[in-house]
């Protein structure tokens, strides 16, 4: 829990327009567009395939930066991935399905492209599976950190 309260800390000072929101507290998000990062903790691997390779990521903290420009917004999406039980429609969510905990952090009028650009100049953080989430972006090596401090 220190390590999370930690991340949570270094993530904000980071992208100071963001907003904090989690399972408990899924209206705190902004209702408008925008962008979030997931920080999700999974205590034993997951497994999910991504262009015919199948990928196994450690038991770890993982960062999932999305967007939500479409109807309902962020606030949408965030109840969306914070649902235990869903229709597994994106790679996410074979993680968010399988984690302990999920919490998020919403940046209203923001892109993901950018909150991966800031956490990923930050110590501990690496690109675990090229391409996930990130399937139609041009300028990221994927949309997925992992953080190991």
């Amino acid at each position: 829990m220190i390590i999370e309260t930690e991340l949570l800390a270094a993530m904000c000072k980071a992208l100071p327009a963001s907003v904090a929101a989690g399972p408990e507290t899924p209206d705190c998000a902004p209702c408008g567009k925008g962008a979030y990062a997931l920080i999700i903790t999974i205590g034993s691997p997951a497994e999910f395939a991504h262009k015919g390779i199948t990928h196994v990521l450690p038991a770890s903290t993982y960062i999932y930066a999305g967007s939500a420009y479409g109807p309902g917004g962020i606030g949408a999406r965030l109840r969306r991935h914070f649902q235990r039980e869903k229709k597994l429609h994106w790679h996410i969510d074979r993680l968010t399905t399988a984690a302990e905990s999920v919490r998020a952090l919403a940046i209203e009028h923001g892109r993901e492209c950018e909150i991966i650009a800031a956490l990923g100049h930050l110590p501990g953080f690496r690109h675990p599976a090229l391409g996930f989430g990130s399937s139609d972006c041009r300028t990221c090596s994927s949309h997925l950190l992992q953080y190991c401090p």
